[in-house]
């Protein structure tokens, strides 16, 4: 398979440009491996820094990562998987006997998804030889609630693309059981938002009513609710913090069951959040934080540029432009008349995708386009490239960054495959007080969201996040 930066094509048409797609958790289309001369690991804030290499195309679609699968996009979602166990959020016997299985039988869309959905059914069942106590049966739902969102990520692309929101919904159960026999569970609410409200997940350390800093964590373009235990709730709590975790349009509830899209203006989704949490006794009102993972770094910048009770900032990675995540043949196609747009996207564009491209663009579009998603669903490609493409367009918050006034850290990645430089051009555009640090492969925690290593993650988040909201 040939890879896409994503702003080089690798061949001399858009018919052989089409056949290097690739996607990944997070972004919306993006190419393999493009890395820069800057090895280090940053440990801590490095104010001020503003240099930078250019990105440059490297081979291997996971540089210095563990192979557990050839394809690029399959390696991706598996390494975050095997990353999750650090937090209980997956057990990495289960992950690589899986991986095994997988490529045993050939891997694909429909051996992948199959394999990681019989994992998520075993473990919501009692285990072999007796009764589980409730830690077991509770641990058990958040391993099944990663695997089921494994599944999900590539059942558009499986034997039976119609059985996403019941994969969906298989999921938020494990989600939920977890939630439930937590101790103390989560405080669970529906926000409202327009007409459709917003479900919320209130994880505190104790019910003893203590105001406490609180982080509304924000995920991704295709993230799951197990996502933000692994990369937010985990380490809130271990810190004596509360932590929120939300569904948003084009996310989870909103998108499989609500069907409601991705917005451009996520400070209407967020400030209703701020609202729900400053009226609570057990929240510091002064002491709210905002993260943002994967393409929630270009949501969550944009909402703190107008909610100003936002008290710390941090996107990881920083996201300026969403659709610069495609390659330049897919943008290339989106014009300013939408029936021309949408003809050579029917007519030239999709007799030209290979059957697992096709699944790779019905994901990518489909938090952007209900009618998209709905024919993915019945096996189909969608017709209307135009209206996701410009929703996604209109993601750009290079024009916003600047009125951001809350202090902000902004992750990057070395090997950053979907928004290579992007995390260093808004550092630069920031004029609040900002920290910059990219985290590398000297301690493996390069690629996307460091999949293999959100432990380290969390430390440089929460560390700097200490020093912002406690001053020490």
């Amino acid at each position: 398979m040939t890879y896409l930066s994503s702003d080089r094509a690798s061949g001399p048409t858009r018919r052989t440009a089409l056949a290097g797609i690739v996607g990944g958790a997070g972004a919306a289309l993006a190419a393999a491996g493009c890395t820069s001369s800057d090895t280090s690991l940053a440990s801590a804030p490095t104010p001020g820094r503003t240099s930078s290499a250019p990105a440059v195309l490297t081979v291997g679609p996971t540089p210095g990562a563990m192979t557990l699968f050839k394809d690029a996009v399959f390696n991706f979602n598996g390494l975050l998987a095997l990353g999750g166990s650090g937090f209980g959020a997956a057990e990495v016997g289960e992950v690589l006997t899986a991986v095994n299985t997988i490529n045993k039988s050939g891997l694909s869309a429909q051996s992948y998804t199959q394999t990681f959905r019989n994992l998520g059914d075993q473990l919501m069942k009692a285990p072999q030889g007796g009764k589980p106590g409730k830690e077991t049966t509770r641990f058990r739902a958040l391993r099944a609630s990663q695997y089921y969102g494994q599944a999900l990520f590539f059942v558009l692309g499986s034997d039976d693309p119609g059985s996403e929101e019941q994969l969906y919904r298989a999921g938020r159960k494990a989600w939920d059981t977890y939630c439930r026999l937590s101790d103390p569970a989560p405080v669970t609410a529906n926000v409202p938002y327009g007409r459709t409200p917003l479900p919320v997940w209130f994880f505190r350390p104790d019910t003893s009513g203590e105001p406490r800093p609180t982080v509304i964590l924000t995920n991704g373009s295709d993230g799951q609710n197990v996502d933000m235990w692994t990369y937010g709730v985990a380490a809130a709590l271990e810190r004596g913090w509360n932590a929120l975790v939300y569904d948003g349009p084009g996310q989870g509830q909103l998108l499989f069951v609500d069907r409601v899209v991705f917005t451009p203006r996520w400070e209407t989704v967020v400030t209703p959040l701020v609202d729900w949490l400053t009226a609570r006794r057990d929240v510091e009102a002064g002491k709210i934080a905002l993260t943002g993972l994967s393409m929630a770094g270009d949501l969550a910048p944009r909402a703190a540029a107008f909610e100003k009770r936002i008290a710390a900032l941090v996107a990881m990675p920083g996201v300026l432009t969403p659709w610069l995540g495609f390659p330049s043949e897919i943008r290339e196609i989106l014009t300013p008349d939408k029936a021309r747009t949408n003809s050579t996207w029917n007519k030239e564009v999709v007799p030209a995708l290979s059957p697992s491209d096709a699944a790779t663009l019905k994901k990518r579009m489909e938090p952007f386009s209900v009618p998209a998603m709905l024919d993915a669903r019945a096996g189909k490609m969608f017709t209307d490239f135009y209206t996701p493409a410009k929703l996604i367009e209109s993601l750009d918050i290079t024009d916003v960054v600047g009125r951001i006034t809350t202090p902000t850290l902004v992750l990057d990645y070395e090997d950053e495959q979907f928004y290579p430089g992007q995390p260093r051009q808004m550092f630069e555009k920031l004029t609040a007080p900002k920290d910059y640090v990219k985290l590398t492969a000297a301690t493996g925690a390069q690629l996307h969201c460091s999949p293999m290593a959100p432990q380290q993650h969390c430390e440089v988040v929460f560390d700097w996040l200490q020093g912002k909201l406690s001053g020490s």
